[in-house]
């Protein structure tokens, strides 16, 4: 479980890193950015529980017990997707683009919704103790928030490339979250779901990226490869479930 940690918080400190090259920040924003990411996840991997704690919840039903490993990701997943909802309500805000809200509202949010119903059928302590935009349990998605929402005000364009990211940083997450699960008990709920959350950061990945190059800006990826995104933008819409 702290070695899958280690890799995912590892990624997102250096992603932030490689975020910051696309407002033009200083040097000091790029390391005050770089050393928040890196001293938060250290810290989370440092105190990662060895099991989440399990609340009474007799309506739910699960039908496979799950590794530590793998309720770690399903708790880590379920407030990233509320990190999109909240940066893409944000953004909104400041920028009045239909994009951020159409995406946060139409499809963040029931992302979010689904990975709640999938911790109360497993029976876990839901991270999401408050549903106020910025509000966050993990700390390391509490600076990643405050990071990108910083970035993404800066101009529209920022915004934008924000949005690149955070469906970018998702991709990545959710396929190592079904490797690990297809490696371990093989809950075919939850990997339908990661799936699922997976084909919509494609389509979302695809409409950032259109309303980049709309604006006359070549997109660069900035987690994942420059080859996946390209096949990603230039294959058609998906039809997710």
């Amino acid at each position: 479980m702290k070695t899958l940690n280690l890799t995912r918080h590892t990624l997102l400190a250096c992603a932030v890193t490689l975020l910051v090259g696309c407002g033009g920040s200083s040097a000091a924003d790029t390391a005050a950015l770089t050393t928040t990411a890196t001293t938060a996840a250290a810290s989370v991997v440092d105190t990662a529980p060895a099991s989440a704690t399990v609340i009474d919840n007799t309506t739910a039903s699960a039908t496979t017990a799950l590794t530590a490993a793998e309720t770690t990701t399903l708790l880590f997943v379920r407030e990233e997707e509320k990190l999109a909802r909240d940066v893409y309500l944000t953004l909104y805000n400041r920028w009045g683009t239909k994009v951020f809200q159409n995406i946060a509202t139409r499809s963040e949010q029931q992302h979010l919704d689904i990975m709640g119903n999938l911790i109360a059928t497993y029976k876990l302590q839901d991270p999401v103790l408050d549903n106020t935009i910025g509000a966050f349990t993990d700390p390391v998605l509490l600076g990643l928030y405050q990071d990108l929402v910083m970035r993404g005000s800066t101009s529209l364009n920022d915004g934008l490339h924000v949005g690149g990211f955070i469906e970018e940083f998702d991709i990545n997450d959710l396929q190592e979250a079904i490797d690990e699960a297809n490696a371990g008990s093989k809950p075919a709920d939850i990997i339908a779901a990661y799936t699922n959350l997976m084909c919509g950061s494609r389509n979302h990945l695809r409409a950032f990226v259109g309303q980049i190059e709309n604006n006359g800006v070549d997109y660069q990826a900035q987690v994942i490869s420059q080859a996946t995104v390209d096949a990603i933008v230039n294959s058609p819409e998906e039809q997710c479930r």
